[in-house]
């Protein structure tokens, strides 16, 4: 291991051989790396903390402290964060709360900038981007392939969907479907994540029929009833259909228009 002589490791911590530390930065007792973690100078991790492989943080975060929740009463709870992270400076992560399942969880190979917050409970996926100054309320679950532009934010209990993208200076108070852009002060659809479908290797034929799927979430002036008949009808072209379906079953808020 290649620990600072200014940086404080817990007894009861649990690192990896390879894991290192940078100077100044504080390891509480509950904390374990795993290998190949390069963790910065004046980091702070502390609570029962999970951090897995070949991440890397950078100065000044600090991660597991507290949940910023009036309920919280000292219970043992969670942050667990997955492989091949960038988690870059000042960031916040926040253990979870009893009320929330107990666990903060990000997944794997995503890129969070600096100044993110991550409150209480979130889930996040696998290969996020979240843009400089990105915060979640407590309690959102981020699907895979988001991105958070610069500046948005997330009201609490909000679900968003998988390879949707919020642009710069979104508010977010109601759950946004797989593959739908938002922009605006209050956030509203704008249409489907063409270019980062492209960029995933979706073809025109994909995209196409997803393009019939917003029409028919957003332009069609159906019910929602009828809007999930006709996706349901739809999704016997294209597997990409169901994530939408999905999602609509398990929103617990009204989405985005």
């Amino acid at each position: 291991m290649n620990i600072h002589p200014t940086a404080q490791v817990a007894a009861g911590a649990r690192l990896a051989d390879d894991v290192e530390i940078g100077p100044y930065s504080i390891i509480g007792a509950d904390v374990s790396i795993g290998r190949g973690t390069r963790i910065g100078a004046h980091v702070v991790l502390t609570g029962d903390t999970e951090i897995g492989d070949h991440n890397r943080i950078f100065q000044f975060a600090s991660l597991g402290d507290e949940p910023q929740d009036m309920k919280y009463a000292g219970e043992a709870t969670r942050l667990v964060i997955g492989h091949h992270n960038t988690i870059r400076e000042f960031c916040t992560f926040n253990r979870g709360t009893v009320q929330g399942g107990g666990v903060t969880r990000i997944g794997d190979h995503n890129w969070i900038m600096a100044y993110v917050h991550i409150a209480h409970d979130c889930q996040v996926g696998n290969h996020t981007i979240f843009a400089n100054n990105a915060s979640l309320a407590g309690h959102v679950s981020v699907d895979d392939w988001v991105i958070l532009g610069g500046f948005s934010v997330v009201h609490q209990f909000c679900h968003i969907g998988a390879h949707s993208f919020l642009s710069f200076g979104s508010k977010i108070n109601q759950s946004v479907p797989p593959y739908v852009v938002t922009a605006g002060d209050s956030a509203r659809a704008r249409g489907i994540n063409t270019e980062g479908l492209r960029r995933r290797g979706y073809d025109a034929e994909r995209i196409r029929l997803l393009k019939r799927a917003y029409k028919v979430l957003y332009r069609n002036n159906m019910s929602l009833n009828d809007s999930i008949a006709e996706l349901q009808a739809l999704s016997a072209q294209s597997e990409d259909i169901q994530p939408i379906l999905d999602f609509l079953a398990a929103t617990q808020r009204s989405f985005i228009h």
